[in-house]
């Protein structure tokens, strides 16, 4: 199904139609938290609604209805990280077509968990995209399978489309969406639909600093290989944008933005505790662009997060929510030194306690506290309510007697 067909308006009123029934419209709800600490007036298009937990069910849905029935019966397989797995798998399952999917090494467990369930054939082959690209499009040869592909399809753009259709008419006077970028089938089909409809309104790609894949690609004028770098925003490590994604993200996208990794999970960590939502760090990058202070023109203008998924593992989301917090100022680890006589400790907890932070760890270390024998190192977790806490905590322990570092 891979061309070099563009995609219209048309084809996105096209796939509205044809997936309607199968995928729901998601709501896109105010927030007065997530407005009051980014001062712009926002709204979240929660994808992580969708049954699999994300938007990729749109095109998957679209492409699928519109395979031959002879390909529907052979089967599809696709190389995919997780979420555009997950969307065939269910919508295969719903419409009986048979799903290979192949996984790299890195996606997560709760996709490849979720994917099986759904009945697909579940393959992990491969260190990266496009290691796993190349073992499906063996698969695809010797089985007959038909390949598609997660972002660069017409079909699956035109069907991510969607989403902007029901967001201008969800939000009428809106300024600006924010959307994920990985492969860039999402913010191509937006883009297409929301410029068509209502050009005056910006449509702003965000990027993890370590996925860099649409920036690369406008500046070499072309889509071009970015080497993987870990990052929380698996979704969208594909390492290059798709050659259609290019051509219509260059004519319709009016800015791309990449954040940093500690922003990542501070936005993971603000969507849990003010929204009490659950989002994957793919889902958090628009937030996380606003934290930044690296869009201070939108402040005041209505503006749409897309919130695109919601499948993290929560060994993973455990560890975020620290990192967050450490971002955030409310967990800090520091070294003193204490008296290693009765009641040292005692006299050490109660300073901590008086500055207001409450001890999560502690640990001694004496074999590498120098030469005094009275004394002691310890190594201290504790939690505070922010940065200033944190440096007012310095000076409390110092000025009762225990120096740190």
């Amino acid at each position: 199904m891979l061309g070099s067909m563009s995609v219209s308006l048309t084809e996105i009123r096209g796939a509205q139609r044809r997936i309607a029934g199968g995928v729901i419209v998601t709501p896109c709800p105010e927030s007065i938290p997530l407005s009051e600490i980014t001062g712009a007036r926002i709204v979240c298009k929660l994808e992580n609604f969708q049954r699999t937990g994300s938007f990729k069910e749109r095109g998957a849905r679209n492409a699928l209805r519109q395979l031959p029935d002879a390909k529907q019966r052979q089967g599809v397989i696709a190389a995919s990280a997780g979420n555009h797995a997950l969307g065939l798998a269910y919508h295969g399952q719903l419409l009986g077509i048979p799903i290979t999917v192949v996984m790299p090494e890195y996606a997560p467990l709760t996709k490849i968990m979720t994917c099986e369930r759904l009945g697909a054939r579940v393959l992990v082959r491969g260190r990266d995209f496009t290691e796993a690209r190349t073992e499906a499009d063996r698969f695809a040869a010797a089985e007959g399978l038909t390949y598609i592909h997660g972002f660069d399809d017409p079909a699956i753009i035109a069907g991510q489309g969607t989403v902007g259709l029901e967001l201008l008419r969800q939000v009428p006077d809106l300024d600006a969406i924010l959307c994920p970028v990985g492969g860039g089938g999402l913010i191509a089909g937006l883009a297409v639909a929301v410029k068509a409809l209502c050009p005056r309104v910006k449509v702003i790609g965000v990027e993890s600093a370590a996925t860099p894949n649409l920036s690369a690609a406008l500046r070499a004028g072309r889509p071009v290989r970015v080497p993987r770098r870990a990052t929380l925003a698996d979704g969208l490590a594909t390492l290059t944008v798709g050659e259609n994604v290019f051509e219509l993200a260059r004519r319709h996208v009016d800015q791309v933005i990449a954040v940093r990794e500690n922003w990542i999970a501070l936005a993971i960590l603000r969507m849990l505790e003010l929204e009490k939502t659950v989002v994957e760090g793919a889902a958090a990058v628009p937030l996380a662009a606003m934290m930044s202070g690296q869009l201070q023109g939108l402040r005041g203008k209505r503006v749409a997060l897309v919130i695109s998924g919601g499948n993290i593992d929560p060994p993973i989301l455990s560890r975020v929510i620290e990192k967050g917090l450490v971002h955030d100022g409310r967990l800090t680890r520091f070294t003193a030194r204490i008296s290693d006589r009765p009641g040292g400790l005692a006299e050490f907890c109660a300073a901590v306690a008086a500055a207001g932070a409450s001890i999560r760890d502690i640990a001694h270390d004496r074999a590498f506290s120098g030469p005094d024998v009275s004394a002691v190192r310890v190594v201290c977790t504790a939690e505070t309510r922010n940065r200033a806490h944190i440096s007012a905590l310095h000076r409390s322990l110092k000025q009762r007697g225990f120096p740190l570092g």
